[in-house]
């Protein structure tokens, strides 16, 4: 398993499960964050499906995304949960389905048995951990 810092140093597209349009929202500030840092952001939330946020185009699903992507001949690198964390099985699934590099479940989110099966599936793994805060303390 990589870790943290070459897992950030490796990706270059991040979808943002749980992305909100409101830009108090924590999934927000974070994705508008990664923008800047220069990762390229993928929105991917349902309820905003075909509107943009933060200029890109907003998916209702990783596999639409993933589909979206693919015609450009870009992965998905990084998949980035804010959601509860009773919510993560499916988006594992949905991770490994799509072969994305990394399940990352934001501060204060963890599932084991998410975790498990997406290690099983040889993506790498991170739980409670603010992919904003961790890019930040690499930069120095």
């Amino acid at each position: 398993m990589r870790s943290i810092s070459q897992i950030l140093s490796d990706s270059k597209t991040i979808a943002i499960v749980g992305l909100s349009n409101k830009p108090d929202r924590a999934s927000n500030e974070v994705a508008a964050y990664l923008q800047q840092a220069g990762y390229r952001i993928v929105p991917v939330n349902p309820s905003y499906a075909g509107d943009t946020i933060l200029g890109e185009t907003v998916y209702a699903s990783l596999q639409e995304a993933a589909d979206a992507l693919a015609a450009g001949g870009q992965p998905i690198d990084i998949v980035d949960c804010f959601r509860k964390s009773e919510d993560i099985p499916p988006i594992a699934r949905e991770a490994i389905a799509v072969r994305a590099g990394c399940l990352w479940m934001q501060l204060g989110v963890e599932n084991q048995a998410a975790a498990d099966l997406a290690r099983a599936a040889g993506l790498d793994v991170v739980q409670d951990h603010c992919i904003k805060i961790e890019h930040r303390s690499l930069q120095g």
